[in-house]
């Protein structure tokens, strides 16, 4: 293989609670919420509990982990694993509806860059372990009801049994699309996120969100407040990226040489 096709970016892997949408605050916890309430509990998740609770990665284990901290008289119930998955599912019922009526944006930055992709040939995926239709209920309500077609492939859910900070949907994404780390790119916005790329060995350009933006990033390629917009440049937090201001496909393959 030459020096070249060693350093092209041939595929981008989006990560996307944070990374394409601010969607933790605003999304999830309040689904959360309203999902307790309409299985007659009296938990209400704020937004400082909610972002301790961030540092467990996916819902259920986030449920699970409230209760060992926060409801142990839950522990004592039957059949807890189903009730835990039941739960969830409720949630995830009110976060697609909240999607649907377009409550969350995409972040600056992530739709041009999808589509400057796109025209570039340059391969897109997702490495998440969100359900899979937050994935698709996000992509279209705001991308188009075609949009999860775009990405050559989508990982999801529970197809893989670590969760980040553990690479493994990272593995499973790159073997499917049947490149190795070197030629392909994550964009993160978390630790967690930024270990479990850097571990399946993918440079990774971290954009930092609301409840991130104060972690470990060491090892990033570069870590920015947002992708950017020609009228809205991102702001580089560490690395040395004197870019125009916004990412496109020209930075990220200057990140791999």
């Amino acid at each position: 293989m030459k020096k070249d096709e060693k350093s092209a970016v041939r595929a981008v892997l989006f990560d996307v609670d944070g990374t394409l949408a601010d969607t933790e605050r605003d999304g999830h916890r309040p689904a959360f919420n309203a999902a307790f309430r309409e299985l007659g509990l009296d938990w209400e998740w704020g937004v400082e509990l909610y972002g301790e609770l961030l540092a467990i990665t996916g819902g259920k284990e986030r449920i699970r982990h409230f209760i060992d901290k926060h409801a142990p008289a839950e522990l004592a119930r039957s059949g807890l694993d189903d009730w835990i998955a039941r739960l969830h599912k409720v949630k995830t019922r009110h976060y697609v509806e909240a999607l649907e009526r377009g409550g969350i944006p995409l972040r600056p930055g992530v739709a041009r860059l999808i589509r400057q992709l796109r025209e570039a040939n340059i391969k897109i995926a997702i490495a998440t372990t969100t359900t899979p239709e937050n994935v698709t209920g996000l992509l279209k309500s705001t991308l188009g009801e075609d949009s999860p077609g775009w990405f050559d492939v989508i990982g999801a859910g529970d197809i893989v049994p670590g969760k980040k900070p553990e690479p493994d949907i990272y593995h499973w994404v790159l073997d499917r699309l049947g490149l190795p780390p070197e030629q392909c790119l994550a964009i993160e916005d978390s630790e967690n996120g930024l270990r479990a790329a850097l571990a399946a060995g993918l440079d990774t350009v971290v954009t930092v969100s609301d409840y991130t933006r104060f972690q470990d990033f060491t090892g990033a390629r570069v870590v920015l407040s947002d992708l950017g917009e020609p009228a809205q440049p991102f702001t580089v937090l560490k690395g040395d990226q004197p870019n125009r201001g916004w990412a496109d496909v020209e930075l990220l393959m200057k990140l791999k040489t």
